[in-house]
């Protein structure tokens, strides 16, 4: 199965635009976007490949432009962590999930990895990557499924560490149609 997705940002500049092939052998995710962060301009493409469970082998993000920049990120898929050089991160152990702080769409990956059912919630560590700075630390985070219906669902984020919530609708495959203030879904085609 094959998706493609477009999402725009409420206020600022910039546009996201994704593609995601699940197949027999994963779950593989490459995208483009440009944009603006506080007033800073930027252009980065991430490829994301998960296991069938949803659970990320890889990440590889590079950002573009007068400076760049390239992460590579590697799992065990049991929250072991090493860099390209095949050198362990300790920092992030117990990570599964990585959230890219300029996305709405790294969002889907512990959506459709939990599973949860309305009502239901998970603390998670995440593999939190801050662009454009490409900052990368760990970050506690709970989702909360607070419903599911045929056409989609809407689920609670919260950023433990801030206190940040954002309630988030979700089409039925768990790609973000809206966050609220920041991203809005603009076309999808499957």
């Amino acid at each position: 199965m094959e998706w493609n997705a477009r999402w725009v940002p409420w206020t600022e500049e910039g546009i996201e635009n994704l593609h995601l092939l699940q197949n027999d052998k994963g779950i593989f995710i490459d995208s483009m976007m440009v944009g603006s962060h506080q007033g800073q301009q930027f252009r980065v493409s991430y490829q994301i490949q998960c296991n069938q469970e949803w659970k990320v082998q890889t990440c590889a993000i590079r950002l573009l432009g007068a400076h760049p920049q390239e992460v590579k990120l590697q799992s065990d898929k049991q929250g072991h962590w090493v860099n390209v050089d095949n050198i362990p991160i300790p920092e992030l152990e117990g990570c599964i999930d990585v959230d890219i702080s300029v996305t709405p769409f790294t969002n889907t990956l512990p959506i459709r990895r939990l599973a949860l059912r309305p009502g239901q919630s998970a603390d998670l560590l995440v593999v939190y990557i801050a662009l454009p700075a490409v900052e990368i630390r760990p970050m506690r985070q709970r989702y909360t499924c607070l419903e599911v219906s045929t056409n989609g669902g809407l689920y609670r984020y919260e950023s433990l560490l801030s206190g940040f919530s954002a309630e988030l609708h979700v089409d039925t495959q768990g790609l973000v149609l809206d966050y609220p203030e920041l991203w809005r879904r603009s076309w999808d085609e499957s």
